[in-house]
């Protein structure tokens, strides 16, 4: 399920969100002199257009076209069958087929007069597509998408699936205890599932090993369960332990004074669960911290999803 599923409920996320990420994407493109801005999505690349457009299909590339003056422009590698849905659930009206991207986005470029775009991320593209606009008339300039991926909705968002995340599984935690992992994550995928989430990841461990997919084994007192779980196209983190009492301010405490900080992953830039350090994370950052702490013989894991505030990290 999900890979590629697209919701848009209007109450959670008003058109006039968009039309100020746009507008904010804008003014920093007449602060560069661009007159286009182009986002590439795909499979592990869907957070920076689904920010600005709703538009979050994972299993094809795209380029979202931001011009200085018009509206967006979609050139999708899907099939044109299913360009009336993308219509239907973004706030993208004009999807374009493509197959090789640099040739029709050449081709917009000469019609409307484009000789200075920005692309997010430009450096991270994959090489062919990077090789195919080196090569090509426009002149390029790399847009940091870490700008640009964080406001007030977002945030509701990701709290609201951090939410989530927490509530259910630690309900569900003592019911993992002797059964197969198997049967729990199908316990959790039931729970989660019905309460709107659309994509999760759970990983299991009874401490001997890091958290991994489900494998058959029972699970046992102080077992872990890591859960990366995405809602209307917003990822967040949380990892917890059975039998074990777990305080995320006592986390935020440990990322502030500890010389060597615990695992931490960004959750709000291009690619997500990227590991990043401390000095990385910008205003408005959203991102998962995660610690291991050993219990006699073995390890527990625990961990939480986080933005960086004014004051520093905020509990989601």
């Amino acid at each position: 399920m999900k890979r590629g599923l697209i919701t848009w409920d209007k109450m959670e996320i008003p058109p006039a969100v968009f039309d100020g990420r746009l507008q904010r994407l804008r003014s920093l493109m007449a602060a560069k002199s661009l007159q286009a801005a182009v986002v590439y999505s795909e499979l592990w690349r869907s957070n920076s257009a689904r920010f600005l457009s709703n538009y979050m299909p994972y299993f094809n590339r795209a380029f979202l076209i931001v011009p200085a003056d018009q509206p967006v422009t979609l050139l999708c590698g899907l099939s044109p069958r299913v360009h009336g849905w993308i219509r239907s659930v973004t706030i993208i009206e004009d999807v374009r087929p493509a197959g090789n991207f640099a040739k029709p986005l050449f081709q917009l470029a000469s019609e409307r007069g484009w000789s200075r775009i920005g692309i997010y991320d430009y450096l991270q593209l994959p090489y062919d597509l990077y090789q195919l606009l080196q090569a090509g008339p426009l002149e390029i300039v790399d847009i940091n998408s870490a700008e640009l991926l964080s406001d007030e909705t977002e945030i509701s968002m990701r709290r609201k699936a951090a939410a989530m995340a927490r509530e259910i599984l630690e309900a569900e935690l003592p019911f993992g205890v002797g059964r197969t992992d198997y049967e729990f994550v199908g316990r959790l995928e039931r729970r989660y599932r019905g309460a709107g989430a659309e994509d999760l990841i759970v990983l299991l461990t009874n401490g001997a090993g890091v958290p991994a997919p489900p494998s058959g084994q029972r699970l046992q007192e102080q077992y872990s369960a890591s859960i990366a779980l995405e809602y209307r196209g917003h990822w967040v983190r949380i990892a917890r332990s059975h039998g074990s009492s777990f305080d995320p301010e006592v986390l935020r405490r440990e990322f502030l004074h500890l010389d060597s900080p615990p695992h931490i992953e960004n959750l709000s830039g291009s690619y997500p669960y990227e590991h990043i350090t401390r000095r990385e994370l910008g205003q408005g950052s959203i991102f998962a911290v995660h610690v291991v702490r050993p219990v006699g013989a073995k390890q527990i894991y625990l961990g939480d999803t986080f933005r960086f505030g004014t004051s520093g990290p905020e509990i989601l």
